[in-house]
């Protein structure tokens, strides 16, 4: 027996994006992004409504940085998510973020997130909320690599959002190897 839940967006793990972009004074903005993933290999996909300060600010300057949530930082997160910059100009301020400039794109890094893809506006549909970026690069802090300079995940603490229950969930331990462990059901 399987419960119905209708047309919803419940696809799980739903990533928790954190979207950096500058506002028209040159001040950061950030804003919680619900929706988007992966959707080539040099390309990222988000759904950003265009009353949002983030879209008109990344139609401005063709340029955005998406931060990986962290369990750490899990209020921040939250708390760009419930938070206008339209009606809060302290938004990152509040928030407990510092800024660095990307030296890639025309956006700003959140010095506290360690995962930053930083991205050029390939597309905006206003209609959809479809906006498209370049994956320029993805810089990483130094703080959670492992000693061969790989990105160790346990250090990272990445979150996602849980839209069934409306909750922010850590992510867990590792349990095989992809494009690896499966073909053991490979069998002539």
């Amino acid at each position: 027996m399987r419960k119905s839940f209708g047309a919803e967006p419940h696809a799980i793990p739903q990533p928790v994006f954190i979207v950096s972009t500058y506002n028209e004074d040159g001040t950061a903005n950030g804003m919680n992004v619900a929706w988007g993933g992966v959707t080539e290999e040099n390309e990222l996909t988000l759904c950003i409504d265009d009353e949002h300060k983030t879209a008109k600010n990344l139609m401005r300057r063709k340029a955005f940085v998406v931060h990986m949530g962290e369990a750490g930082l899990m209020l921040a997160c939250d708390y760009l998510g419930v938070v206008s910059g339209n009606v809060e100009p302290d938004k990152i301020a509040k928030a407990g973020l510092s800024v660095i400039s990307s030296e890639l794109v025309d956006a700003p890094i959140f010095k506290e997130f360690s995962v930053a893809v930083e991205c050029k506006l390939k597309s905006y549909d206003p209609e959809t909320c479809r906006c498209v970026g370049e994956i320029v690069n993805v810089s990483v802090d130094e703080r959670v690599l492992d000693e061969n300079g790989d990105v160790d995940m346990d250090k990272v603490k990445p979150i996602v959002f849980d839209s069934f229950n409306h909750a922010y969930m850590e992510l867990g331990d590792k349990v095989g190897n992809a494009f690896s462990d499966g073909f053991v059901l490979n069998k002539d």
